[in-house]
């Protein structure tokens, strides 16, 4: 059996429809889940609870760990540990596998331009923190307990709907696409990798199924010939036919509101990833397990297609 813990998001169900390529047994545990394939287990969990997601993860062979919580520090530092503490007590528990999806937050400015499986651990941001923290808790028990374990890491999704809540798709392809100006945070000109969510389905399906792959950190399948955000905007434009109009939202502007907003004050620290380079490299996956990213320009036309 497959487990996915968390379905509800950008992931949950592309991987569900992959995971049928390797098991004809899929369970879907979240508060309330819901079938994506006919055949489809569900189970209802809090993973805050131990015991609870002990018994979402009883039986299976792996457990692929998807899981969103609110985008505040506040909550992060609290409730990811505990959620990624229950995890790996329940897969050890049950002899079960995990693949855990990752962002890049834990990685220092330095790494931003060419991040590798092997760039060094180094967060500039609270929630880069946490983040650097659930991976020792998985480096750990991998090493000091026998699990078996997998990082999953992709940069900031864009994809198909439903549940797709990107910037790229909120500030551009949606805003866009109801006649309004794009909006770009802080930088237009500087280069920013976005990782489509059909092809990080389609590769923690392949790694969750491959021996070989354990214990091991991999970049998801990301389109190296990053774009800068006004070549975003343009490229949009011109597949939604468009005018390539946009609003740049100043770093002054998330000064001056966070104390009063409190989303742009947890965004604000995250605003080095659009001051920076951001560029992805997933040479290792593409290379020893054959999976190509798709394309920029073909991501959207398939957004646009199913949309």
């Amino acid at each position: 059996m497959q487990t996915i813990l968390g379905t509800g998001g950008s992931v949950g169900s592309l991987l569900a429809k992959e995971l049928l390529n390797y098991d004809s047994k899929i369970r879907l545990v979240s508060r309330n889940p819901k079938k994506v394939n006919p055949n489809d287990e569900t189970f209802s969990a809090d993973f805050k609870s131990k015991e609870q997601t002990s018994k979402a993860i009883e039986g299976s062979d792996v457990v692929y760990l998807i899981v969103g919580i609110e985008y505040k520090y506040s909550i992060w530092k609290t409730d990811w540990p505990l959620i990624m503490q229950n995890v790996i007590d329940g897969c050890l528990k049950n002899n079960s596998k995990l693949v855990f999806l990752d962002n890049i937050y834990m990685l220092g400015v330095e790494s931003l331009n060419n991040v590798k499986e092997d760039s060094k651990i180094n967060p500039c941001s609270k929630k880069g923190s946490v983040r650097a923290e659930l991976n020792q808790m998985i480096f750990d028990a991998i090493q000091k307990k026998g699990l078996q374990a997998i990082i999953a890491r992709a940069g900031d999704f864009y994809g198909p709907p439903p549940n797709n809540s990107s910037i790229l798709m909120l500030m551009v392809f949606n805003r866009m696409k109801d006649g309004k100006k794009a909006q770009w945070p802080v930088e237009v000109n500087k280069k920013h990798a976005f990782t489509y969510t059909p092809d990080i389905a389609k590769a923690m399906a392949k790694l969750g199924n491959t021996e070989s792959a354990y214990n091991q950190v991999w970049n998801m399948p990301t389109d190296k010939n990053a774009l800068t955000g006004k070549e975003w905007i343009e490229l949009i434009a011109n597949k939604l036919n468009k005018e390539p109009k946009f609003q740049l939202l100043p770093s002054l502007m998330f000064t001056l509101l966070s104390p009063f907003v409190s989303m742009i004050k947890e965004v604000r620290e995250m605003n080095y990833q659009f001051t920076n380079e951001y560029i992805i490299n997933s040479d290792k996956i593409e290379k020893e397990l054959g999976i190509k990213p798709t394309k920029y320009e073909d991501g959207i036309d398939e957004i646009i297609k199913l949309g």
